[in-house]
């Protein structure tokens, strides 16, 4: 997730139970041509494995170029992006516009996955539209040639986000006998309760989650705990959300700077204490103050201006 998964988010996930992580999806032309922002991404740490470099780009020689450099970083894998659907990386070929063009995808793994000296995996979608969902023909193609595992969003490119994931071709290939390879599902799934049905009714190795996470690292752990007896963790409670936002603050500081890890983490803010009501100004003061020290005294005033009723799911 672009601006969202970085080294101080998956920590907190990594905290509450996440299994395995990727990195922001990196672009392949970034990474050769030494652009800073794209280098950065490379960055990983031990507390985070089992950790994936993910990769993106629409020219063959460049990915390939790219997954070595990745392959340097010594992750534990290699995943490559073909189900971005956001319109500056689909519309100059990359993400999910290689899903108009199979075997330059196929080619292009091809090639990633010859130099690599480590698993590599796919993330993709149904397909580019209703009317070519080729999920089905990608997923054999793309592990005759290799990959180790695939993942699968329930959305065409053209649906974006919109509208329900559709798990059913997902399950398909997972059930398909000429697939050998692990199969992960993914979308829509935000309660521990759909992370199971969809387990149970579509028997995918396993669900990745990725926009639930978003301010709610707890999921993880509250899937794992539902999938194990059937019953659900305590909700976290204000002090807890005070808890992980600072612990988040702090590893963006460390990560990016005094400066820079200030301004990155006002993104995540509202969805930490997303639910209490009247809380937009002093959110507002959240994401204008420059200062440490005032962010401190903030994030703790929040348990004692707001009550634990208050917060709702």
């Amino acid at each position: 997730m672009e601006d969202v998964s970085d080294p101080p988010f998956r920590y907190v996930c990594k905290q509450y139970g996440a299994d395995m992580m990727y990195t922001e999806f990196i672009s392949s032309e970034g990474l050769i041509r030494d652009a800073a922002k794209s280098v950065k991404k490379l960055d990983i740490f031990e507390y985070e494995r089992p950790i994936g470099i993910q990769l993106f780009g629409s020219d063959i020689d460049s990915m390939r170029e790219a997954g070595r450099i990745a392959d340097n970083a010594g992750p534990d894998l290699i995943d490559i992006n073909y189900g971005c659907p956001v319109k500056n990386v689909a519309c100059k070929g990359a993400g999910a516009a290689l899903l108009q063009d199979i075997p330059k995808m196929v080619s292009m793994t091809s090639e990633i996955v010859k130099i690599a000296n480590r698993p590599v995996t796919v993330k993709t979608r149904l397909g580019w539209d209703d009317k070519t969902r080729n999920v089905v023909e990608v997923a054999e193609r793309l592990q005759d040639i290799g990959i180790k595992a695939l993942s699968i969003h329930g959305r065409t490119r053209s649906q974006m986000y919109k509208g329900e994931a559709d798990w059913t071709l997902i399950g398909e290939i997972k059930n398909n006998p000429r697939i050998n390879i692990p199969i992960f599902g993914n979308g829509d799934v935000s309660s521990p309760e759909k992370a199971k049905l969809m387990k149970e009714r579509y028997g995918v190795d396993g669900i990745m989650i990725g926009r639930a996470s978003i301010g709610y690292p707890w999921i993880f752990k509250e899937i794992k705990h539902f999938m194990k007896t059937g019953t659900h963790l305590p909700v976290p409670l204000i002090t807890d959300r005070v808890k992980v936002a600072l612990i988040h603050l702090n590893k963006s500081i460390a990560w990016k700077g005094p400066r820079q890890g200030i301004i990155e983490m006002r993104t995540h803010y509202t969805n930490y204490f997303r639910g209490i009501p009247n809380f937009k100004e002093h959110r507002l003061k959240l994401v204008t103050t420059d200062s440490y020290s005032e962010l401190l005294e903030l994030l703790e005033s929040i348990p004692t201006l707001y009550s634990e009723t208050q917060v709702s799911q």
